[in-house]
């Protein structure tokens, strides 16, 4: 789909022979120290952002809209110019294809997380304390290959605590709510379906969890 976005995107670019350095600082913030003070970043020493910030261009994005707090997906997409609300393309997709997993028509993506939890089963690090990757790849073997609910899940390792899970069989969508209750103390939340083509892949997602 050709967005207005994009054509005056095409319309305004020139062929250039030089490199870009883009750099986000992702949400990076902070509050004074005391009241009245400086902040922690006003605080700290940082030579090489200076320097980018004096020889550079700098701003201020919102991804989306303001007040409106989105994912990485649509924030990266937006970032280099694809409008958020037309192309609705979820993390587990993105994460999928940075690790050049093959996947088929019809898959469902998800990117996970490894938590911990206590033993009533509630969530005590959504992130199980930043395992190191060899520790995820390991985990990752474990449950790769299973079949859950006739369709097959395949895990795949991307980084620490990160994870991506496909899903492959008939009939799957991947209209599915999140299972991440956002803090600790909660148990995971049950996957629902968000559309009635769904419920296939919501009750696997289920059985995986």
């Amino acid at each position: 789909m050709v967005t207005p976005q994009l054509l005056l995107m095409k319309k305004l670019s020139k062929p250039n022979e030089k490199k870009i350095l883009f750099v986000v600082i992702d949400g990076l913030g902070g509050h004074p120290v005391r009241p009245g003070g400086a902040s922690e970043l006003e605080m700290a020493r940082l030579p090489n952002l200076d320097r980018l910030a004096t020889e550079g261009v700098t701003g201020l994005l919102h991804p989306v809209l303001p007040g409106v707090t989105p994912g990485s997906g649509p924030a990266h997409l937006s970032l280099f110019g694809y409008d958020p609300l037309v192309y609705d393309v979820g993390r587990g997709l993105l994460s999928a294809l940075g690790i050049d997993f093959p996947l088929e028509q019809g898959d469902v993506a998800a990117r996970m997380n490894f938590a911990t939890l206590d033993p009533a089963g509630r969530i005590t690090d959504r992130r199980a304390g930043r395992i190191p990757t060899e520790t995820s790849v390991r985990l990752c073997a474990i449950l790769d290959g299973m079949e859950v609910e006739g369709v097959r899940a395949f895990v795949r390792p991307e980084r620490e605590y990160r994870a991506v899970l496909v899903l492959r069989g008939e009939k799957l969508s991947a209209q599915l709510s999140d299972t991440d209750p956002q803090r600790t103390g909660e148990a995971p939340l049950p996957v629902e379906a968000l559309d009635p083509a769904a419920r296939r892949a919501a009750a696997a997602a289920n059985a995986f969890v």
